[in-house]
């Protein structure tokens, strides 16, 4: 790209860090540059400095610099095949799922994220619930070996709000 680009932020990428929307838009680009750019000031937001973790409002203009060349980058780490028990467990765990949010009835000893040693998890299993396609991201977590609902976003921009709804305890789980 050879020209200073300015981009409007959707409605999906509300509340989306700055960083992320880039990464977004420009998988190549490593964090260390788009900090770099923000630290600079050649990265812009309704034309005033930013840092690279500001949360972005719909409708605001991203003032994209010039940049490098992209270096070709690895392709993203697949996630493994979801075995058809677990897959057919897993949407029969489904309590609600409109266009926005899937509510998940999450069992006893099933983990929501791996880590050392744990190979089978939630996470691990959701293009299972990806009914039309796009895989639902996480939205918050539950313990290993607490059941309870489990709420996941069928879009980015629904997991920025749901998530941010969490952090500021708007939303609370009981």
């Amino acid at each position: 790209m050879s020209e200073v680009q300015q981009r409007t932020v959707s409605e999906d990428e509300a509340d989306l860090r700055l960083d992320r929307w880039f990464r977004r838009h420009f998988p190549a680009m490593t964090q260390g540059a788009i900090q770099k750019l923000c630290r600079t000031g050649q990265v812009r937001v309704d034309g005033r400095r930013v840092e690279a973790a500001t949360r972005l409002a719909p409708g605001q203009a991203v003032r994209v610099p010039p940049l490098p060349p992209a270096r070709p980058v690895a392709p993203a780490r697949a996630h493994p095949p979801v075995d058809p028990h677990d897959a057919a467990d897993l949407r029969a765990a489904v309590l609600y799922r409109d266009d926005q949010v899937i509510v998940l009835n999450k069992p006893p000893g099933l983990p929501v994220q791996g880590g050392p040693g744990i190979t089978r998890h939630l996470d691990g299993m959701l293009d299972a619930l990806a009914f039309d396609g796009a895989r639902p991201r996480l939205v918050h977590r539950l313990d290993r070996d607490t059941s309870g609902v489990l709420l996941l976003a069928r879009t980015p921009g629904v997991a920025a709000r749901l998530a941010a709804a969490f952090r500021s305890r708007d939303m609370e789980k009981t």
